[in-house]
């Protein structure tokens, strides 16, 4: 699942029996059976999340061979190639794009120092729907109210050709919020020059260096809709941009002139980022021109700049940081918390010696995806009666960088895009036990998105449970509007959603091991992992053998806006 740091709260997590270091014996790809089984999917995954994918990195030479690993498997199984040109493969124009560091902003004829004071904004998906570079000498600066606020605000018109200022949203604590992104409404002016939201001092520490890093994007944007440089601004920046304090200032109040060149800065990687796509055709020719795709992400985030103690790293996790990536920023532990960290370690110790990692090996995200959609592909294409409408499964890659993928592959669709009547997205899918999720347990499962764009949709996946016997607990919590976790836009369904087709996003949820090196094949729940991978299957071929299409009865996105959950 895309990265995206967002707060909760740390909470008491029962601390599991170590699993066995031991390393499966992964028999040949050919010994996998045409069922679902528990033993194929561990097979698969301890081969698919190895140390030798090297963390399956888009545009590195690990996620080459995990998309190498998913083309020949597609290949045996006897699905037919949907990329470009015949082959499995949709080469997606991934770049490295960085800030120039000669770039510049003066607000009323005085510099600004970059980084200190102001940063330019990348542009990463649809979490942030900024783009291009800025080029303005003596632009007006005008101040657009407060991020996500309720006041009334400027209009587009208002803004257009102007440097639109933005107080940081407010949390619920009543305190600037520095996530600005989780409160929308950042795609209000199209027309500005720029919008600059008043957030960098309060922003984490590692917010300033992922800015001044080079992060990949797609080279030549599909979308051709005007929107505003962004920029990041201290408070006091803010103020010079605008010439008076922020406190008590009106929506439309006109600041200073801003005169800028601020531009980044591309170059390309030798190793492609790659889509895998492939089509099991459906066996009524009425409506085989139709899909279901399913869909789930090969990419993961590579290799840690230096090993770590892999024990010492799990066990810190399980009691400082009990959602990984997604934990709160943490307090120093307290004695007893050192005590506990040092116990759980050292029985982890006892399941073998000292381990250095520095493989981010992605078991859960998204391996148990992929495998899980392996298997469905494979099970479905030994079938002699074949699903109705044709499945189209969708590998996509640098969802971790953006949803590129998945956003490339929907502005340039293999197949014809309104044919594509509903996507099953599946993001980590081996986990969900009460050890990593105060709800967790036996089919522990979140829904996303399900009602968003076709209530039928959401109906279908609760009948399908019921009637398949399949016993999932469903978790719509986080699929609630302005969730802070934003799920609903932090997974590749949302690129087929801004189109209008109906999507259902499944989930297992967060733990101690998301985004750590200790995401690894052996803490993953082999039963689980085949329980949802069937009930997955299920729907997808109730889908593909409806009599209708399902219907479109929510609001559709702007294809081109940023998303809001």
């Amino acid at each position: 699942m895309l990265g995206a740091c967002a707060s909760a709260p740390a909470s008491e997590i029962p601390v599991p029996q170590p699993a066995s270091r031991a390393e499966t014996p992964v028999p040949p790809a050919n010994a996998t059976s045409s069922a679902i089984t528990e033993a194929d999917l561990r097979a698969r995954l301890f081969a698919y999340a190895a140390d030798s994918m090297l963390g399956r990195e888009a545009g590195t030479p690990g996620n080459v061979k995990a998309t190498d690993y998913i083309a020949a498997e597609l290949r045996r199984i006897g699905l037919e190639p949907a990329g470009d040109g015949g082959t499995f493969f949709q080469t997606v124009p991934l770049v490295a794009r960085g800030p120039d560091p000669r770039s510049s902003l003066a607000a009323g004829g005085t510099a600004l120092a970059l980084w200190r004071e102001w940063a330019p904004l990348p542009s990463i998906a649809s979490l942030f729907p900024f783009d291009g570079s800025l080029e303005v000498t003596d632009a007006p600066v005008i101040y657009g109210g407060r991020v996500g606020a309720r006041e009334p605000a400027v209009t587009a018109e208002q803004a257009r050709g102007k440097i639109v200022v933005l107080a940081a949203p407010v949390g619920e604590s009543g305190q600037p919020d520095w996530q600005f992104w989780t409160h929308g409404g950042l795609d209000r002016f199209p027309g500005a020059a720029a919008v600059a939201i008043a957030t960098l001092d309060i922003s984490p520490p590692g917010i300033l260096g992922f800015l001044q890093s080079p992060q990949e994007a797609i080279a030549s944007p599909a979308t051709a809709t005007p929107t505003p440089f962004g920029l990041l601004v201290t408070r006091a920046a803010a103020e010079r941009l605008l010439g008076k304090p922020l406190d008590g200032l009106a929506p439309g109040a006109a600041g200073t002139t801003v005169t800028a060149r601020v531009r980044f800065l591309e170059s390309s990687s030798p190793f492609p980022a790659r889509n895998v796509v492939a089509v099991l055709r459906g066996g009524d020719p009425a409506v085989a021109g139709q899909y279901v795709a399913i869909g789930g992400h090969s990419d993961h985030v590579g290799l840690a700049a230096e090993p770590v103690d892999h024990d010492s790293l799990r066990a810190y996790n399980r009691v400082m940081r009990p959602r990984g990536a997604d934990s709160e920023d943490e307090a120093p532990p307290t004695a007893a918390q050192w005590a506990q960290i040092r116990q759980l370690r050292d029985s982890l110790r006892r399941a073998g010696p000292v381990r250095r990692d520095s493989v981010f090996n992605g078991a859960d995200d998204d391996g148990s995806g992929v495998v899980g959609m392996l298997e469905i592909a494979q099970h479905l294409a030994s079938l002699a009666t074949k699903p109705r409408r044709s499945t189209l499964f969708v590998f996509h890659t640098a969802e971790e960088k953006g949803l590129y993928g998945a956003q490339w592959f929907t502005d340039h669709p293999t197949v014809p895009r309104d044919s594509i009547v509903a996507q099953v997205n599946i993001d980590m899918i081996g986990r969900g036990g009460a050890s990593d999720l105060p709800e967790g347990g036996p089919g522990y499962v979140q829904l996303i998105g399900s009602r968003r764009l076709s209530t039928e949709l959401g109906d279908l996946v609760e009948a399908v449970n019921e009637r398949g016997g399949h016993g999932m607990r469903f978790d719509y919590q986080y699929d609630a509007n302005g969730h802070p976790d934003q799920y609903y836009c932090r997974s590749d369904h949302y690129e087929y959603a801004r189109f209008g087709i109906p999507v259902v996003f499944l989930s297992t949820g967060g733990h101690q091991d998301y985004h750590q090196l200790t995401d690894e094949p052996q803490y993953i729940d082999y039963a689980q992992l085949l329980r949802v991978t069937r009930f997955i299957e299920d729907v997808a071929v109730t889908i593909a053998n409806q009599d209708h299409r399902l219907v479109v009865d929510g609001p559709t996105p702007d294809p081109q806006g940023s998303c809001v959950q």
